[in-house]
C-alpha cells in the first residue's frame, strides 16, 4: 500500500515528499559511497524518481561518469544516489523524517563491505544523555539537547 513519507537535509533547506510501497531499503558498502559519505556503508532506500516531490532541488555532484549524488550544499547532508538514465533512484535512510520504519533487506557491493562492523551487538553501549561534558555544551549553548 502507497505511503506518503517525508525527509530532508540537517539544515532543512531541502525537503522532499516521497510515496513508497513499502519499508524495503539495503546496504550499499561500495568504494565510491563509502567516500561521498565518509562512512563504512551507507542504507538506501530504492524508489521511483517520479515518486519524489522536492519543495527545493537537491544540489548535485556527478561522482562517476555514469551517476550524480543529490545533497545539500549548505549543510553537507548526502540524499540521493541516481542514474541519470534510470526511472528509479536511491534516497538515504537517515534523510527521511521517520528512518526507524525501514528494514534492510539485502548488501549490495559486498566485494567490499568490512565485516567487523556488521555484528556489533557485543560492544559497550552508552546513552548521548549520559556524556556530561556534551550535555553541558548543549545546554550552555541552546538550553536543550538536540532531538
Amino acid at each position: 500500500m502507497a505511503e506518503q513519507v517525508t525527509g530532508g537535509c540537517q539544515c532543512g533547506r531541502i525537503r522532499y515528499r516521497a510515496t513508497i510501497e513499502d519499508d524495503e531499503a539495503y546496504l550499499c558498502h561500495c568504494k565510491m559511497c563509502k567516500k561521498a559519505t565518509g562512512g563504512i556503508s551507507i542504507a538506501f532506500k530504492n524508489l521511483r524518481k517520479a515518486d519524489v516531490a522536492w519543495e527545493r532541488e537537491p544540489d548535485r555532484y556527478a561522482s562517476s561518469p555514469i551517476a550524480e549524488r543529490g545533497f545539500c550544499s549548505a549543510c553537507g547532508t548526502p540524499l540521493t544516489f541516481e542514474f541519470p538514465d534510470s526511472e528509479t533512484m536511491d534516497l538515504t535512510i537517515g534523510s527521511f523524517d521517520a528512518p526507524d520504519r525501514f528494514v534492510p533487506k539485502h548488501h549490495y557491493a559486498v566485494e567490499s563491505m568490512q565485516g567487523q562492523w556488521l555484528d556489533t551487538r557485543d560492544l559497550p553501549r552508552y546513552r548521548s544523555e549520559d556524556n556530561a561534558p556534551v550535555v553541558k555544551r548543549w545546554m550552555d549553548k541552546v538550553g536543550r539537547l538536540p532531538d
